[in-house]
C-alpha cells in the first residue's frame, strides 16, 4: 500500500448548496471557503504532498458578471485574511492557470502569496484559477513549437503548470456530478475518481478520510498485472 501523494478536488455545488439553504450562490461560495481550510488542514493530517483544488475554470466566464465579482473579492479577501497562518503552517502556494484575465491587484496578491510560501514544503497547495486542460495542453505544444523541439511526452510535462509534480493519485468531484470538466485531462490517466454526492459545502474530514482510507484499499497496477 503506497499513501496518496497528490490529492485533486473539483469542489462542486456551491451555488446549489447556497439556493438549496433559500439564500444565494454567493452565500454558497463563502461557506465553501470555509470546507477548504477544514480539508487542508485534514491534507496535512494525512501527509498528503500536493493538494489541487479547481477553483475557477476557463468556463466559468460564462457565469453572471455579478457571481464572477464576488469570486473574486472572496479570493481577494481570502488572501489578505488567511495569508499570515498560510507561511506560519508551512503550507506552500502554486498557482495553476492563466490568471492575465483577473484584475492586476489580485493577480499581484497571488504571486506575492507564491513568492512569500516558496520556501515551505509541510504541503504545496496548487490553486487551479482559470484553468482549463485543453489549454493548457495547447499552450504546452505552443512552447514546444516556438522553442522547435520535438513532440515528446516529455517535452510536452516541462511545459504543464504541474511540471515536476506528480500526477494526481486521487480525484474527488462533489456535488453528485459524474465528470471531470476540463481538469487535469493529461495528468489524470491512472488516477482513482470518487464521485460524493455530498455538495461542497456539506463535504468534511471524515467524508475525506472516508476517501483515503479506500484508496488505500485498492491494488493498482498502472496497466499492467500484479502476480
Amino acid at each position: 500500500m503506497i499513501p496518496p501523494k497528490h490529492v485533486a478536488i473539483i469542489m462542486d455545488g456551491n451555488g446549489r448548496w447556497g439556493i438549496k439553504k433559500k439564500k444565494s450562490r454567493n452565500y454558497g461560495h463563502s461557506k465553501g471557503i470555509e470546507v477548504v481550510q477544514e480539508i487542508i488542514k485534514a491534507s496535512i493530517t494525512k501527509k498528503i504532498n500536493y493538494l489541487t483544488l479547481f477553483a475557477f475554470s476557463t468556463e466559468n466566464w460564462k457565469r453572471p458578471i455579478s457571481e464572477i465579482s464576488f469570486l473574486i473579492k472572496l479570493l481577494s479577501f481570502y488572501i489578505d485574511e488567511k495569508s499570515n497562518e498560510i507561511i506560519k503552517q508551512g503550507i506552500k502556494i502554486k498557482i495553476i492557470g492563466n490568471i492575465s484575465k483577473f484584475p492586476k491587484k489580485l493577480q499581484n496578491k497571488l504571486n506575492k502569496l507564491q513568492i512569500r510560501t516558496i520556501s515551505n514544503n509541510k504541503i504545496q497547495i496548487n490553486i487551479a484559477l482559470n484553468y482549463g486542460s485543453r489549454e493548457e495542453i495547447l499552450f504546452a505544444l505552443k512552447k514546444i513549437n516556438k522553442l522547435k523541439l520535438n513532440v515528446s511526452k516529455k517535452n510536452l510535462e516541462k511545459f504543464l503548470y504541474t511540471y515536476k509534480m506528480p500526477d494526481p493519485d486521487i480525484l474527488i468531484r462533489t456535488g453528485n456530478t459524474k465528470r471531470i470538466s476540463n481538469f487535469l485531462l493529461w495528468q489524470s490517466i491512472y488516477t482513482e475518481i470518487f464521485f460524493e454526492k455530498k455538495l461542497w459545502p456539506d463535504f468534511n474530514k471524515y467524508d475525506f478520510y472516508k476517501i483515503i482510507n479506500k484508496f488505500n484499499k485498492i491494488n493498482r497496477n498502472f496497466g499492467g498485472l500484479n502476480e
